[in-house]
């Protein structure tokens, strides 16, 4: 089993159960032409957040990393008349294209990208109060991911999710030695263990963006 034949299947299933169109590819290709690293989201992936999304009845969303907007808009889509969504991006060029991906999309007035730090940007939106959170989507700095974690925590409904991307690492999570993304993927997964307020597991993938995986948290209280 090679790449190559992972990249086939995602290819048949998005293009038989409809993970493409016009505003998506032009995201990808708005990306791609503006030097954004080809990380985002595999378009599957992106619809089962939508999926996810949807499945809750989510109202509230928060995104930690937006790059160039393709996972926000699959998830500004979930929502509701009346939903909004906020994503934190570090880098205000990623920040700037995200903002245009999404005005191509017809979702500039759902979602909003704010530049800077998820550190930093974290304190300011839970000050602001609001509705709490029905879903979280982390996929940022891999060694503040514990950080975003707790942050996401405070501010989520009991009953809402909270979604970690790239947490295998090429099957490198199992290396307690590993390198800093490593680390705060291990630091991450020992938090939820002792977190009771919290459940959660752990899934591998394979697919067109290669070896990898997400966890998916149910906050219960």
């Amino acid at each position: 089993m090679t790449q190559p034949l992972w990249t086939a299947v995602d290819g048949y299933f998005n293009d038989s159960l409809g993970a493409n169109d016009a505003a998506l590819d032009h995201a990808l290709a708005a990306s791609r032409g503006a030097g954004l690293p080809a990380i985002a989201v595999a378009p599957n992936q992106g619809k089962l957040l939508n999926l996810l999304a949807r499945s809750i009845g989510a109202r509230r969303i928060l995104e930690v990393g937006t790059l160039g907007g393709y996972s926000t808009i699959w998830l500004a889509r979930a929502l509701p008349e009346g939903g909004r969504l906020v994503s934190l991006e570090i880098d205000p060029h990623h920040a700037e294209v995200a903002r245009g991906n999404l005005a191509f999309a017809g979702l500039e007035a759902v979602a909003e990208v704010r530049t800077g730090a998820g550190i930093d940007l974290l304190p300011v939106l839970a000050a602001e109060g609001g509705p709490p959170l029905d879903l979280t989507f982390i996929d940022a700095d891999k060694p503040s991911n514990p950080d975003y974690f707790r942050w996401a925590l405070q501010m989520t409904r009991p009953g809402g999710l909270i979604i970690v991307d790239n947490v295998v690492r090429a099957g490198a999570v199992i290396d307690e030695n590993g390198d800093a993304s490593v680390q705060g993927v291990r630091r991450l997964a020992e938090l939820i263990a002792a977190e009771p307020r919290v459940d959660a597991t752990a899934l591998q993938t394979v697919g067109d963006k290669g070896y990898d995986g997400l966890l998916i948290a149910l906050v219960k209280s």
